[in-house]
């Protein structure tokens, strides 16, 4: 069934602000693109419904945010079922529910050279309130979203609610997980990669990708339309703004910078024109800002987003910028490798910029959210240490790096969150995880993932009790898929696991596994 009739602005309804931008915005792209005029002025017709990938919302400011859709009427097919024409897309952003009180509207243009997707940088929003937005192309609309603004800087709000998630392979399993997520109370949804899956397909899979191992362009913009078409993905999209960064499997799994998973089975330009690819249909994908437009291999990810003076969000990209693993690829024992001052999971300019952004930030509590588990974890039982060398542990001069600026700086309640590892896991973090009676300088939640390693439940060696002595900073794990929900408040930050016994069929209840508490200016974890 298609959404109801896009509501027709008229004086009545539409604000003079909202008529000014939308006109502006008619104008400004018929002046930048002399061009494209004739799309604005064409009534473009469609083969089928175009809004099949849904719509998003996300990188909320304290006076508005993004808005995202795609054209795709075919969307598992090259271009989408579109042609190479550039199409008008109206939108709007009203104030209530009922799409009567347009308060912002304006016309974007979907461009074949970026798939027909739009981004809109809807702003002259007020602070911290609920808004609702709409998109039409020629007579076809698109169901409604809902997204709002943050606090205005400095302003103390009294409580963020937010989910991360991250991980959800298509394959592997059915999106349970996002259908609780979209019935949550959040003012966010952050998720912290692996948006999709890069291999073909597995015929054991609950589901099917669609195609062989994706390398071009055209190869990543399906795989993203197959994710996209999922009923709960969309769902979740559409019930409040999301902040995104990537991970591995946009492009390649565990690949470093320009460094492939095998670099004896491809080379450094060939992997670039890869990495090129996946990072531009990240984009097209994303409601992300101008201000991470790719450029070839090369895209600004890490940012920092502000929840009034409650929540600083500041987003890593760990993998863009990262040196090659200093000891390969596995789980492998430390050796000096990992000592090497050389090796960088951030880069020199984007920790600067973290440790910058960390010192001037006045917010109550800081929020690294990055895709790899930065707790120590040993997992081999006994006197010898073995650690995953993609993770933190393979760079761990680095880590300590950042954990003593936490404690040198004086960093106010420090949280990292993280997702990857496929299960969930809350650690506390000190500088040196040799030292026993080292004091923590900040918490890390580990989020489990939406479907990737299907039905999970096994706990297995985790949580056996020679795991929990070689791993005392560790202090839960668990090993079913779901999401982690969030409630911040100026004196506790809750956490949440919500997770789901089976992905393999529909239907799963939403489970709470655990609970912490972490109070404000106590960097140690309370199992509530």
């Amino acid at each position: 069934m298609k959404p109801p009739l896009f509501p027709l602005a008229n004086e009545r309804t539409m604000t003079r602000r909202a008529f000014v931008t939308g006109t502006a915005s008619f104008a400004l792209a018929a002046l930048m693109a002399p061009h494209l005029r004739g799309a604005l002025e064409k009534n473009t017709r469609f083969p089928s419904y175009p809004f099949t990938l849904g719509i998003a919302s996300g990188d909320p400011a304290p006076d508005g945010f993004v808005l995202w859709t795609r054209l795709a009427p075919t969307p598992l097919l090259p271009g989408g079922g579109m042609s190479a024409e550039p199409v008008a897309v109206q939108w709007q952003v009203c104030s209530d529910e009922a799409m009567t009180r347009v308060v912002r509207a304006g016309t974007a243009i979907a461009d074949a050279a970026w798939g027909h997707s739009v981004h809109v940088e809807v702003a002259g929003l007020e602070p911290a309130r609920w808004y609702w937005y709409q998109f039409k192309a020629g007579s076809e609309v698109s169901a409604k979203g809902r997204s709002r603004t943050m606090p205005a800087s400095g302003v103390e709000a009294d409580k963020l609610r937010f989910a991360f998630a991250s991980c959800q392979k298509y394959e592997s399993g059915y999106y349970t997980a996002f259908e609780h997520l979209a019935r949550e109370e959040l003012d966010l949804v952050v998720h912290l990669g692996d948006y999709i899956y890069e291999k073909g397909p597995d015929e054991k899979a609950v589901r099917q990708h669609n195609g062989p191992e994706i390398f071009t362009l055209d190869d990543y913009r399906a795989r993203y339309a197959l994710y996209k078409t999922d009923p709960a993905l969309q769902a979740a999209h559409a019930v409040a703004p999301w902040i995104v960064t990537w991970d591995d499997h946009e492009v390649s799994n565990n690949y470093a910078g320009d460094c492939p998973e095998f670099p004896d089975k491809t080379t450094r330009a060939d992997f670039l024109l890869r990495r090129a690819a996946g990072y531009q249909a990240y984009y097209e994908h994303m409601p992300l800002r101008r201000s991470a437009l790719p450029r070839g291999p090369e895209m600004l990810l890490y940012r920092r987003l502000e929840f009034g003076s409650l929540a600083s969000f500041h987003v890593l990209d760990t993998r863009q910028y990262r040196s090659d693993q200093p000891q390969g690829d596995g789980v492998k024992t430390p050796g000096p490798g990992a000592m090497d001052p050389a090796g960088t999971m951030l880069g020199q300019r984007q920790r600067e910029w973290l440790n910058a952004n960390l010192e001037k930030s006045s917010a109550q509590w800081n929020v690294l959210a990055q895709q790899v588990m930065m707790g120590f974890l040993d997992s081999e039982p006994g006197p010898e240490v073995k650690t995953s060398m993609d993770k933190w542990g393979g760079y761990e001069f680095e880590r300590r790096r950042v954990l003593r600026e936490l404690r040198d700086q004086r960093i106010k309640n420090p949280v990292v969150i993280t997702g990857d590892i496929h299960s969930n896991w809350a650690n506390e973090l000190v500088t040196d995880f040799d030292d026993a009676k080292a004091a923590p300088v900040g918490v890390e939640f580990v989020g489990t993932s939406i479907s990737s390693g299907g039905d999970g439940g096994d706990h297995g060696k985790y949580s056996s009790d020679k795991m929990r002595a070689e791993n005392p900073n560790v202090k839960y794990f668990n090993n079913e898929r779901g999401y982690v929900y969030c409630e911040v408040t100026p004196k506790t930050w809750r956490a949440d696991y919500r997770t789901v016994e089976y992905v393999s069929r529909r239907g799963a209840l939403r489970l709470t596994r655990a609970s912490f508490l972490v109070e404000s200016g106590h960097s140690r974890l309370q199992r509530i």
